[in-house]
């Protein structure tokens, strides 16, 4: 996996593939393409899903981007009508159906989506991305705790540390969407002592510590102004610490978000007044920028690039006081 390599930094951009550059390739056909035949575009999706076979968190960030990319168009809805019983229409499709929910805060259509993400998963038992994808719908429909629990469950059975999952339980549990910052802790005091390091949902307890600080932020006056603080002790602080030492060295990432985690601790310890110790992680970066969280302060491009000289002006004063 050449994720972190020592080459020169490159000039920022933002890159929804992150470093799959099979779907960098796809993103660039679809684009160029301007839907000029749809069945030729479900013909590039659908190949570019099914390469990725029962790895899961490959396939959850290809539908992922390729959902975001592709919700103003109709090749998910093609694709289902041309294949009603193939899993991974049915999977593509709900995810599109599911990123036009969150956008417009309300779902079109949820009883079919539902009933997709059932089907789909009756085609393909052992996938989770139907079960996610409903987690993103109890989200919008605020389903009972219990609900939600069970779909929790069916994901997590499948694919234990799968890292949308464990994102999708934060959203629904977090205050802007109508559960409590104390929910999102308890959530996290069960399951932090059993994820591996490395895992790809690792980055669950940092992403909630960088939402609850942005949150602060929005809020102004004194708790934007003492926003900082969230990073001085406690669990946030902790969990920085540890990402910090172990997130940034070769190979210790291997899921396909790695590189969307990388942006997030570069932020997080910015915000932490530790821009030094940001360097290391903007050199893996390579320029390459994810829109959250950077946009939270303005254009995510600009944002990365002002955090990142800021990051190598601390490098270069600590190397002058040593």
């Amino acid at each position: 996996m050449p994720l972190f390599s020592s080459r020169t930094a490159k000039r920022p951009r933002i890159t929804p593939a992150l470093d799959d550059a099979v779907l960098a390739r796809v993103l660039r056909q679809l684009s160029k393409r301007g839907g000029d035949s749809r069945a030729v575009d479900v013909a590039i999706v659908s190949t570019v899903l099914e390469q990725t076979g029962a790895d899961w968190d490959r396939r959850d960030h290809r539908v992922s981007v390729l959902a975001e990319a592709t919700a103003d168009t109709a090749i998910s809805s093609a694709w289902v009508d041309q294949e009603p019983d193939s899993a991974d229409a049915l999977v593509f499709h709900s995810r599109v159906a599911l990123v036009r929910g969150l956008r417009e805060r309300q779902l079109r259509d949820v009883r079919q989506l539902v009933q997709d993400c059932r089907r789909a998963s009756e085609l393909d038992p052992a996938d989770p991305l139907p079960w996610v994808t409903l987690l993103g719908v109890a989200r919008i429909e605020r389903y009972a705790q219990r609900d939600v629990n069970a779909i929790w469950r069916e994901a997590t059975a499948r694919d234990r540390w799968h890292r949308e999952a464990y994102l999708q339980m934060i959203s629904y549990l977090s205050p802007e969407e109508g559960g409590s910052s104390a929910a999102v802790l308890d959530f996290l005091d069960v399951v932090r002592e059993h994820i591996p390091a490395n895992a790809p949902c690792a980055a669950v307890e940092l992403t909630a510590a960088v939402r609850q600080y942005q949150g602060l932020l929005v809020q102004g006056g004194v708790r934007a102004m003492t926003a900082g603080q969230l990073w001085s002790g406690g669990r946030p602080a902790a969990a920085l610490d540890q990402a910090a030492a172990l997130w940034p060295k070769p190979g210790f990432f291997q899921h396909a978000g790695a590189l969307a985690d990388l942006n997030m601790l570069a932020y997080a310890l910015c915000a932490a007044g530790r821009a030094a110790d940001a360097h290391p992680v903007f050199q893996v970066l390579q320029g390459t920028v994810t829109a959250w969280p950077w946009q939270a302060e303005g254009d995510p491009v600009q944002v990365f690039e002002q955090y990142r000289d800021k990051a190598e002006r601390g490098r270069q004063g600590r190397l002058g006081t040593a």
